[in-house]
């Protein structure tokens, strides 16, 4: 990134060296589980990769050059094995490579960036071939957004047959995570037969490099924009629509429920619900503030920090209206549980709560939450009734039940 980039956020300039120090000790997963994430969505035929990956990076600039050199390794070899007609080998490559390059990407938060075009470019082109390839039907989609659109993946459960109406859930992830990251192996709503459309929010992914920016409401023309496509589809039920949200977004999926009324359940994990961020954005890693600029579009640190003041959901949960799950660890280190349990409180529809105790951000201890969510939604989704409730996860698995 130019010196201007690195610059334009005081804390990242002024601790660069400290961040540095942090991932020398730690490695990739200095802020976030990104190991985890990487061998959940490829496989554990990376395992050894990606530690050989995390063992090269030492300092925050090692991220895209790893990650690059690794996704044009991984790139080759699909080239070769779809050259000699191994379909079946080819696609995992391409997919392993279509994420790598997402990684290197992600470490560049400015735009007009030579690499991050370029590689931006090699995401989209090693996901086509994996779609070309995939075991089930993958479709790129255009959602209408403002003159623009947002760009999103309608993954179709294998064997649909014509004239099958199967549920559909609209997945919203994290300000790190894009669209691509939908796992390789073992994808819980896919397996359960419901159509997954999985969207890069504005400030996401392709969608930023069309130039669409997040603001603290913006999403909820996507969401409507995403309903009304998934509404469109012959071989989806209308009526047997959900949202599945995590890290931040839950906040966009949470006001995406509270707008919609076609959204018949929601779920997030690892919420971010605090008024305007401040724990995120100026206690934590300093790449999510960094982040957040480039996905809203400002290189004045004041002028941002006006802006996040207005990203709030009082008076916004109030408003969902249909069944509510909230999965979150008692020790998030990027939202106080107070926040979390502010906003949960103030949902009137039927609700469940579930703290892991000591758990962070991102849960790792429970790489199984995602199919226990995609269960809950389903179960929803099929009119199973349940009890509102908040629910204590104890480290050894006891859980304490609270009734509401």
């Amino acid at each position: 990134m130019r010196v201007e980039t690195e610059r334009k956020m005081k804390r990242w300039w002024d601790n660069r060296w400290i961040l540095d120090q942090i991932i020398q000790a730690n490695g990739l997963d200095w802020d976030r589980v990104r190991t985890a994430i990487l061998i959940r969505n490829c496989g554990p035929g990376v395992v050894r990769e990606v530690t050989e990956i995390s063992q090269k990076i030492q300092k925050f600039k090692d991220i895209p050059r790893e990650f690059h050199r690794a996704a044009q390794r991984r790139e080759e070899l699909a080239i070769k094995a779809d050259q000699e007609g191994h379909g079946e080998f080819a696609r995992v490559h391409y997919y392993i490579a279509c994420l790598y390059y997402v990684y290197a990407v992600w470490g560049i938060f400015e735009d007009g960036n030579p690499k991050r075009i370029a590689w931006q470019e090699r995401i989209r082109a090693c996901y086509d071939a994996y779609i070309r390839l995939a075991d089930h039907p993958i479709e790129r989609v255009e959602l209408p957004f403002e003159d623009k659109s947002i760009a999103a993946l309608l993954h179709l459960p294998p064997g649909t047959k014509p004239g099958e109406r199967l549920p559909g859930v609209i997945s919203v992830q994290g300000m790190d995570s894009v669209k691509e990251e939908i796992a390789l192996y073992g994808e819980p709503f896919r397996d359960r037969r419901i159509v997954l459309l999985s969207v890069d929010p504005p400030g996401r992914g392709e969608s930023r490099l069309r130039g669409l920016k997040f603001t603290a409401s913006n999403c909820e023309q996507m969401g409507k924009a995403a309903c009304d496509y998934l509404c469109s589809r012959s071989e989806i039920d209308g009526d047997r629509l959900a949202l599945f949200g995590w890290s931040m977004g839950s906040y966009w999926g949470t006001r995406i429920a509270a707008t919609e009324p076609r959204i018949k359940a929601c779920a997030v994990g690892a919420p971010c619900f605090e008024p305007g961020f401040h724990t995120l954005f100026s206690r934590a890693c300093p790449t999510f503030k960094m982040n957040a600029m480039h996905m809203a579009g400002y290189d004045d640190e004041g002028a941002f920090d006006e802006f996040a003041k207005s990203f709030s959901l009082i008076g916004v949960a109030s408003k969902v209206s249909c069944p509510y799950l909230v999965v979150t660890g008692e020790e998030d280190e990027l939202c106080p549980l107070e926040f979390i349990e502010q906003r949960f409180d103030e949902v009137r529809s039927p609700k469940k709560l579930v703290v892991f105790e000591g758990e962070r951000h991102s849960i790792p201890l429970y790489p199984q939450l995602r199919t226990t969510m995609a269960d809950w939604l389903k179960d929803r989704l099929e009119g199973k009734p349940f009890d509102s409730e908040k629910v204590f996860v104890e480290v050894d698995g006891s859980e304490v039940k609270v009734g509401l």
